[in-house]
């Protein structure tokens, strides 16, 4: 997802604004967990600061689908999650480097490392009250 911050560069405009919707690819969520990561919704804003450092504050939101932790079957999971701070640090956070002076800043790294962060240790479906839980000899214990 590139971002143009030539005229944030050349002190044209005081602010980018984001507003995208992306879908990512199968390839792109290979060894991830999520089965389908469609419609991203991502809106806020790119500004400069008065030491020439880029500043980021995004809201990052959509569904999810993964397993479910008991049956395997795709359950949807809703998350939200706020992104904000210096750009070059967060690059450096994530293993990237980042220059001032770019015409162009891809923050697809910075999103897909946060909606990493967000995948539950644990997703139950809500079809899950049909699944069998006990048989002979065995039982399946259910933490909440």
């Amino acid at each position: 997802m590139l971002i143009d911050v030539s005229k944030l560069n050349n002190l044209i405009d005081d602010y980018i604004l984001i507003d995208e919707v992306y879908s990512f690819s199968k390839e792109e969520l290979e060894n991830s967990g999520i089965l389908e990561l469609n419609n991203v919704k991502v809106s806020g804003e790119i500004t400069k600061n008065s030491l020439g450092e880029y500043i980021i504050d995004i809201d990052v939101n959509g569904k999810m689908v993964l397993p479910c932790s008991l049956t395997l079957k795709p359950t949807n999971y809703d998350f939200n999650v706020n992104i904000q701070g210096n750009l070059k640090e967060i690059y450096e956070e994530i293993g990237k480097n980042l220059e001032n002076n770019q015409k162009t800043i891809d923050i697809l790294p910075i999103i897909w490392e946060n909606i990493l962060m967000e995948i539950p240790i644990k997703v139950v479906n809500e079809d899950v009250d049909d699944l069998v839980v006990q048989g002979d000899g065995w039982e399946l214990k259910i933490d909440e």
